[in-house]
């Protein structure tokens, strides 16, 4: 993976919603996500980390090196198939 390369979502692989529910779990809100994020040198608003969330962005690969080490998760976890799709496989 390229740090300057985006990372599509799509229904199958939600990143967005994966990113959601750690966050939530990790009680983190997301203006604390984007500050800790601009804190990793990631130049984002909250604004824009929501629609990272809710998948109308793609999710850059410094920005996803940026959030796995912020929610203390792994690579598996943020770009996991989201449950919905697991469940009617």
């Amino acid at each position: 993976m390229f740090l300057g390369q985006r990372i599509r979502q799509d229904e199958r692989i939600n990143i967005g919603k994966n990113i959601r529910r750690i966050r939530k779990e990790k009680k983190i809100s997301q203006k604390e996500m984007a500050e800790k994020m601009q804190l990793h040198s990631i130049p984002i608003t909250r604004e824009t980390y929501v629609k990272l969330e809710r998948g109308i962005r793609n999710v850059g690969a410094s920005e996803l090196k940026a959030i796995k080490e912020i929610l203390d998760t792994s690579y598996d976890q943020l770009l996991a198939e989201t449950e919905e799709q697991t469940e009617n496989n």
